[in-house]
């Protein structure tokens, strides 16, 4: 990308037990601010194949953002590579290095801290438990969208957490990291732990890990910031 070039491309990618659809109020920000938004759908069955789906930025004619929420970190820390991603930003992401996956993360999270409620894996799938999702995943989502996320979350794969990086986009791209200070899935310790060793340029919000869906004007502030910045 030539230095001063304008970034108007970003692409949405999801995390586990969701799907694309509760990026509708990030995409409305940002395409009211004039940016073309892509948004993924990923299977979430294997990270390979979730970086195949991502690789829509094929279509995309010129640099975009790469934006990854929740394990969709993992899945942009392997499609960053792509030469059409300018930049990164995680919203509450794993950010995995080389070799590592989300599983070797989630092994790490601090023992006595909240735990994210996901049920025995079934048939190779995993779920949370329906009755602790609203206050693990969106304890600041309306009840009535908590529970139907709750209702309709998308099977995910055991593959998908166990696919480790080949190589991670962030040691050799820009990134922004937002950082959910309540956020019950993935620790705010670890958010802090990825997004320092990424380098990333970290702003700090406020909220659950559905921070996506219950203030999308914060997330896409931090996504306007990265396409601002490189622009300059």
């Amino acid at each position: 990308m030539n230095a001063g070039q304008e970034i108007k491309n970003i692409v949405l990618v999801h995390g586990g037990f969701v799907d694309g659809s509760g990026w509708q109020g990030v995409y409305e920000h940002l395409t009211a601010d004039g940016y073309r938004v892509s948004v993924v759908q990923n299977p979430t069955l294997s990270l390979a194949g979730d970086v195949a789906a991502t690789h829509l930025v094929h279509r995309i004619d010129g640099p975009a953002v790469l934006v990854g929420h929740s394990y969709g970190g993992a899945v942009i820390t392997e499609a960053g590579n792509h030469p059409n991603v300018a930049a990164l930003a995680y919203i509450t992401a794993f950010a995995p290095d080389k070799g590592e996956s989300v599983n070797s993360l989630i092994a790490g999270f601090p023992a006595d801290g909240p735990q994210p409620p996901i049920l025995p894996p079934k048939d190779g799938f995993l779920f949370l438990d329906r009755d602790k999702f609203a206050a693990s995943f969106a304890a600041d989502v309306a009840p009535a969208l908590a529970a139907f996320m709750a209702d309709s979350q998308v099977p995910w794969g055991v593959d998908a957490l166990g696919g480790a990086i080949t190589e991670p986009a962030w040691r050799s791209k820009p990134s922004w990291y937002l950082h959910v200070t309540d956020d019950h899935m993935i620790p705010p310790s670890a958010q802090r732990a990825m997004a320092e060793r990424t380098g990333a340029t970290v702003s700090e919000v406020p909220g659950s890990h559905a921070i996506y869906v219950s203030n999308p004007a914060a997330v896409a502030a931090v996504i306007g910031q990265a396409a601002s910045t490189l622009a300059e």
